[in-house]
């Protein structure tokens, strides 16, 4: 099996302490366990930059890139083809455009299941979102 991470369950584990920061850790902890295959997108490192930018926590971003880095099996690029496909997830579906470049990702790669806190992605009948 594999499993795309979002950026919110990493920024949930190194950050501050939150709701969903001890049960990130555990949902990691089992996915780790049972051998689950990690994988991410450029586009999570992005969310991470911007947001920890964005509250000045440029100290968290060091701890973020490592964790990513040691958790994931492989990184997704994003060519035209994801964007294209980004494109059309925004105008057909509402998302915004972050949400759509990781699901136009997961797609291109047959990736089905994300981890993630984020509700948005429910709205994708072919995706399972891990929470």
């Amino acid at each position: 099996m594999t499993v795309f991470l979002d950026a919110n369950i990493v920024m949930y584990v190194i950050g501050a302490p939150h709701e969903n920061r001890d049960r990130s850790q555990v949902l990691l902890d089992q996915l780790i366990v049972s051998g689950t295959r990690l994988v991410t997108d450029v586009e999570v490192f992005q969310e991470i930059l911007h947001r920890y930018g964005a509250i000045n926590r440029r100290d968290a971003i060091e701890p973020a890139f490592a964790l990513l880095h040691d958790l994931v099996d492989e990184v997704f690029t994003v060519g035209l083809a994801e964007i294209e496909t980004a494109k059309d997830i925004v105008l057909g579906h509402g998302s915004g455009a972050r949400d759509a470049l990781h699901v136009a990702a997961m797609r291109s790669h047959d990736v089905a299941r994300i981890l993630t806190f984020d509700r948005g992605f429910d709205r994708f009948n072919d995706l399972e979102r891990i929470h």
